[in-house]
């Protein structure tokens, strides 16, 4: 099968790599000259583990080939995936600016019966307006289709591989055949349904997971005031089948480049539908004082900000990622030098992103590695668990000083940190 995937971003690269390890010809499609020339050559612009690996071996195989010409994508494409990006305006609706641009462009180099795919998160009805965008550049028969993706940075490799559903959203049988045969080799459960209702139901399955986070951030905030243990009311809970012991993140709330944005995209679909109140506007008021709400109790812990040395320990949104979109860190730096802190921070991939991000400020600075970056720490503000914060032995590093452990993932054992001489503080943990 050929295959155009409109889109070089994190969604784009990994769906065209994967869909040609399948042995299908796949074109990348980008108007960034920088990026095609990059990926041509093997390299890919972000970090994602496996994937440049991945993109090795295909482009070796020939079956992968990217180009900015749209002629040379679509004209002999019988599947084209629009993979672009779909940021939140500020009014917090999607804008489908990237993905209608797309369909204009393509429309001209479309051959009979090819199926254009929007896996770009869009919201439902989106596919009306596509199809007339496309219409009014070309009278070749198509058909439409939307192909959410539930792809985790960090992960995405392997959950493009071994999904858990692929979900085609399509009513013609001809799309949703071919569809099925291209995604044949995943031997993963495929659900059809409405286009409306494949969109739909990425946004759903998003905002459940954003509920989760703050629902749990929610229970922590009363177990601080009622000494009770988070991670021992998880475990508790847990046991239940009806809710599981899985996806329980206490900490500074929800981030990267699909939790905050969708939230804020169904918040305002709810309310373009008048559905006012919904849950989904609190979600993003919630998540968004998450940070201010945590350090107003660390501060009863650390005492004044002021002139103290802060280490902050990972900078991107999540581990295994330079993705440093709605990151923790964008929120922390800033209050941390507000307060009149001396910051250091440090991340495996992240650091460089975060340098340009904040340029040169007063009493802010970043370190080439963990051990630098602890250097005189008075304050050793754990964010992000990547593995090199997990396995790396804080006694070694202690000084001979007060030295506080804040650990906004409850990832480190309170017992061991405070074993080594630290003041530990997690999220909602008992001390004792």
């Amino acid at each position: 099968m050929k295959i155009a995937v409109i889109g070089t971003g994190f969604v784009g690269v990994v769906t065209a790599a994967v869909y040609a390890s399948f042995g299908n010809e796949v074109v990348g499609l980008d108007i960034d000259q920088s990026k095609v020339d990059s990926l041509s050559s093997g390299k890919v612009p972000f970090h994602e583990p496996g994937l440049a690996e991945l993109l090795a071996a295909v482009l070796e195989t020939g079956k992968l080939h990217f180009t900015t010409s749209y002629q040379e994508a679509i004209s002999t494409a019988d599947v084209i995936v629009i993979a672009v990006g779909t940021p939140s305006k500020p009014d917090g609706s999607a804008d489908l600016s990237y993905v209608l641009a797309a369909a204009r462009s393509l429309s001209p180099f479309l051959q009979t019966g090819a199926v254009v795919v929007v896996k770009s998160t869009v919201p439902p009805g989106t596919l009306i307006t596509v199809a007339e965008e496309i219409r009014k550049e070309t009278t070749t028969q198509f058909e439409l289709a939307s192909v959410p993706e539930f792809l985790k940075e960090g992960t995405a490799v392997e959950d493009t591989l071994h999904p858990d559903r692929v979900v085609i959203g399509a009513d013609a049988p001809e799309a949703i055949k071919r569809l099925r045969e291209l995604h044949a080799p995943l031997q993963a459960p495929v659900i059809v349904v409405s286009a409306n209702s494949a969109q739909m139901s990425k946004y759903a399955a998003n905002a459940y997971l954003a509920t989760r986070i703050t629902f749990i951030n929610q229970i922590a905030n009363l177990c601080e005031h009622a000494g009770a243990d988070i991670q021992e009311v998880i475990a508790a809970m847990g046991v239940d089948k009806r809710i599981g012991k899985h996806y329980w993140y206490p900490g500074l709330g929800y981030g990267g480049s699909c939790f905050p944005k969708d939230v804020r995209e169904l918040a305002h679909f709810a309310e373009t539908q008048h559905e006012v109140p919904n849950i989904f506007s609190l979600l993003s008021e919630l998540n968004e004082s998450r940070v201010e709400h945590v350090f107003a109790h660390w501060t009863e812990t650390v005492g004044a900000w002021s002139d103290k040395k802060v280490a902050v320990l990972g900078l991107s949104f999540k581990p295994n990622t330079d993705d440093t979109r709605d990151a923790p860190s964008l929120q922390v730096i800033p209050w941390l030098l507000k307060q009149g802190a001396q910051v250091t921070g440090y991340d495996p991939k992240a650091t460089s992103q975060i340098a340009k991000i904040f340029g040169e400020q007063s009493g802010l600075q970043f370190a080439e590695n963990l051990e630098s970056a602890l250097e005189q720490a008075d304050v050793i503000l754990a964010l992000i668990e990547w593995p090199e914060f997990l396995t790396f032995d804080f006694g070694k590093t202690k000084l001979e000083k007060t030295q506080y452990f804040l650990d906004a993932r409850n990832q480190f054992d309170p017992k061991q940190i405070t074993s080594h001489g630290y003041v530990y503080a997690g999220i909602a943990r008992r001390q004792s």
